[in-house]
């Protein structure tokens, strides 16, 4: 299965939009963000299907729920920034 993150600028930023997109029916889990993926170093992330990218966006969007960058999480373990 292929995933992608939501950069959160903190761990209760990504608690409150994992909770969102559970409510909305999109799985989500909270995680530290791997290194590279912000200049921050405490940034926390949201990992979701790929597939369910684009949904998580407009949900996090309609609730009001900050985020950041997001990023593919590719096979290899490396990041590849998605384009808003």
């Amino acid at each position: 299965m292929q995933y992608s993150l939501i950069l959160c600028r903190s761990l209760t930023y990504a608690q409150r939009a994992a909770r969102t997109l559970e409510r909305a029916g999109v799985t989500a889990t909270v995680r530290k963000a791997p290194q590279g993926a912000s200049d921050r170093g405490c940034t926390y992330a949201v990992k979701v299907r790929r597939d369910a990218l684009s949904r998580a966006v407009q949900i996090l969007n309609s609730g009001g729920v900050p985020y950041g960058k997001r990023f593919d999480l590719l096979p290899d373990g490396t990041l590849r920034e998605v384009e808003a």
